[in-house]
């Protein structure tokens, strides 16, 4: 399994512009062949944080979402939201095993 978490700080005028953003950038997302999961979450402390859990099957998964409609529409929408550049990490997803989802 091949894991991107994204960290992402919103500037607090655009927290419910940038829910709507993600909401469609998710509902694309799980319907890739090679997606596993795609979690939007929001900091319950600091309601301008948000964590992107992303899970594909594979680093060829995660590259052909960045080519899609839906990811480039909700990078370009929100990049002016942004109070400073996301942070992603990538991982290898151990457990629970690739059949069993992320």
């Amino acid at each position: 399994m091949y894991v991107t978490i994204i960290s992402v700080s919103v500037k607090p005028e655009n927290v419910e512009a940038f829910k709507k953003a993600c909401r469609l950038n998710h509902e694309g997302s799980v319907q890739e062949p090679g997606n596993l999961r795609f979690d939007i979450l929001q900091s319950v402390e600091e309601p301008t944080k948000f964590v992107l859990y992303e899970c594909y099957k594979t680093q060829q998964d995660a590259v052909a979402h960045k080519t899609t409609t839906h990811y480039l529409t909700w990078r370009k929408t929100v990049a002016d939201w942004m109070s400073e550049p996301r942070q992603g990490i990538v991982y290898d997803g151990l457990y629970p095993g690739a059949g069993t989802g992320c």
